[in-house]
C-alpha cells in the first residue's frame, strides 16, 4: 500500500509541475491563461513591488534550501527517500501557483516593439527559450529530475541509483542550459512592462546566486570531474574559448 501511495504522490507532484510549467509560459507571455504578469488587481507601486518581491523571495528560498544536501539528509528522515524529489517538485509548483495568484502588475511600459517583423522575432526567441528548458530536462533525464523515476523504482522494488555525470549536447555549450532557457524566455518580449522587468531582473539575480550554491554542491559530489567541466564550459554564456569536448569521467 505504501508503494502505491508513494507512486500516486509522485504522479500528482509531476502533474502539478506540468500545470505550473504550462501556466508559466502563459503567465510570462500574456497568453491564454486568466492571470498574467501584466493582468490582475493593481496596487500602489510600492505595495506591488513589496508583494512581488516577497512571493519571488519565498519561491527562491524554498527552491534553494530544499535542494541543498544538508536539507535532503534531514528531510529524508521525515519522509520516505523515494518521495524526496517529488516533494521538492510539488512544493516548488505550489509556490509558483501562489506567485501567479498574488502577483501585482506594474503596467508602466519600459519598451514596446510595434514593428511586426521585430515583434515576431522576439516571440520566436521567447518560444525558443521555453524549448531549450524542456529539451534540456530530457537531455539529463527528465523523469529523474521531476521525481517520477524515484517513485517508480521504489514501486517496483528496485534500488535507486543517481544519474551519472554526463554532458550531452546543450550541456557542452553551457553548464546550465535550463537556466539559460528560462532567462531567454523571461527577457524576450515585445512589450516589457515595469512588472515584467521586475520579474525578469529578480529571477536573473536569483539564478546567478543559486547557481553558485548548486555548483558548490556539484563540485563536492563529483570532485575533479566537475571542476574540469567548469574549466571547459561556461556557466551561462557560451563565450569564445569554450571547449565543447566531453570531460573525462
Amino acid at each position: 500500500m505504501m508503494r502505491w501511495l508513494i507512486l500516486l504522490y509522485g504522479a500528482v507532484a509531476y502533474v502539478t509541475f506540468l500545470a505550473s510549467f504550462l501556466y508559466a509560459v502563459g503567465f510570462a507571455g500574456g497568453l491564454v491563461v486568466p492571470k498574467t504578469i501584466d493582468s490582475g488587481p493593481e496596487a500602489a507601486t510600492t505595495t506591488a513591488i513589496l508583494i512581488n518581491v516577497a512571493v519571488l523571495s519565498l519561491f527562491a528560498v524554498q527552491h534553494s534550501v530544499m535542494a541543498r544536501p544538508f536539507f535532503k539528509r534531514w528531510w529524508t528522515q521525515v519522509i520516505p527517500p523515494a518521495a524526496e524529489r517529488s516533494t521538492y517538485v510539488l512544493a516548488s509548483s505550489l509556490l509558483l501557483f501562489l506567485l501567479y495568484w498574488q502577483w501585482r502588475p506594474l503596467p508602466g511600459v519600459v519598451w514596446n516593439v510595434t514593428q511586426p517583423a521585430l515583434a515576431g522575432v522576439l516571440w520566436a526567441v521567447f518560444g525558443i527559450g521555453w524549448l531549450i528548458v524542456l529539451v534540456s530536462t530530457f537531455l539529463i533525464n527528465h523523469f529523474d529530475l521531476f521525481g517520477l523515476r524515484q517513485v517508480f523504482l521504489h514501486f517496483t522494488g528496485r534500488t535507486y541509483t543517481p544519474i551519472p555525470f554526463q554532458t550531452p549536447w546543450l550541456y557542452r555549450v553551457v553548464r546550465h542550459p535550463i537556466m539559460v532557457g528560462f532567462l531567454i524566455a523571461f527577457w524576450a518580449t515585445p512589450t516589457m512592462t515595469q512588472g515584467h522587468l521586475l520579474f525578469a531582473a529578480v529571477v536573473t539575480a536569483y539564478v546567478l546566486v543559486a547557481l553558485q550554491l548548486e555548483e558548490r554542491d556539484l563540485r563536492a559530489y563529483h570532485g575533479e570531474t566537475y571542476s574540469e567541466y567548469q574549466r571547459q564550459v561556461r556557466m551561462l554564456v557560451p563565450l569564445p574559448g569554450n571547449r565543447s569536448r566531453k570531460p573525462a569521467e
